[in-house]
C-alpha cells in the first residue's frame, strides 16, 4: 500500500514538473522544474530496485546537467521574445511529433497488454542477493572493460575540443610579471622632488 502511493506521488509530481518546465516563462523556473523532475524520477527508479540509475540522475543530471543548464541561462544574454516566438513557429511541427510519440505508447501499451514478452531466455542470469549497484560493476570492469575506457577517452577527446574551441587569444592584454615586481626598487617607485613655491611638479 505504501509502495503504491509513494508510486503514485512521485508519477505525479514527475507529470506536473515536467509539464511546468515546458510552459514556465521564465528559463530558471523551467530548470527549477526539471531538477524537481529528475529527483522524483530517481524516487521511481528507487522504487522499482534500481538504485543505480537513481544515483545517475541526481549525481549527473541533477548535479551536472541541470547545473550546467541553470549557469548557462543565467550567465547568457538571451532574447527570450525570440525564443517564444520561434517556439510559436515550430508549435504544428512539436504538435506533430507529441501526437506521434503518444500514438506509438498507445501502440506499446497495446502490444504489453496482449501478452508479456519472455525475456527470460536472453536476459543474463543475476543473482538476486548481488545488488543492482555490484552487479553493473562487475558487468562494466569485467566484460566491457574496453566498452567503458573507450567511452572515457571519448569525453576527454570531447572536452579537449571544447576547451580548444573556446579558447582564444585576447589583443592588448597586460600580465602579470612577477619577477619583475619583484625586482623592483623603492628608489624606482619614487622620486623626492622640492619644487618652488607656486609651481607644480613637472612629470
Amino acid at each position: 500500500m505504501i509502495q503504491a502511493i509513494a508510486f503514485y506521488l512521485f508519477a505525479a509530481v514527475v507529470i506536473v514538473s515536467g509539464a511546468l518546465t515546458i510552459l514556465s516563462r521564465n528559463p530558471v523556473h523551467s530548470v527549477m522544474w526539471l531538477i524537481l523532475a529528475f529527483f522524483n524520477a530517481a524516487g521511481l527508479m528507487v522504487l522499482v530496485g534500481a538504485e543505480f540509475i537513481a544515483m545517475l540522475l541526481v549525481i549527473v543530471y541533477v548535479g551536472a546537467v541541470a547545473v550546467l543548464f541553470l549557469f548557462v541561462v543565467m550567465m547568457l544574454d538571451i532574447d527570450f521574445t525570440q525564443l517564444r516566438a520561434g517556439v510559436a513557429r515550430y508549435a504544428g511541427i512539436g504538435l506533430a511529433i507529441a501526437v506521434a510519440l503518444a500514438a506509438e505508447v498507445m501502440i506499446a501499451l497495446g502490444a504489453w497488454s496482449a501478452g508479456k514478452i519472455d525475456l527470460t531466455r536472453r536476459a543474463a542470469p543475476v543473482d538476486p542477493t548481488v545488488p543492482n549497484i555490484q552487479a553493473i560493476g562487475n558487468l562494466l570492469y569485467t566484460r566491457y572493460v574496453f566498452v567503458f575506457e573507450a567511452a572515457g577517452f571519448v569525453l576527454l577527446v570531447a572536452m579537449i575540443g571544447a576547451i580548444v574551441l573556446t579558447h582564444r587569444e585576447r589583443g592588448g592584454s597586460r600580465y602579470q610579471n612577477i619577477a619583475r615586481q619583484n625586482a623592483r626598487r623603492p628608489q624606482d617607485a619614487t622620486r623626492n622632488v622640492q619644487p618652488p613655491i607656486g609651481q607644480g611638479v613637472k612629470l
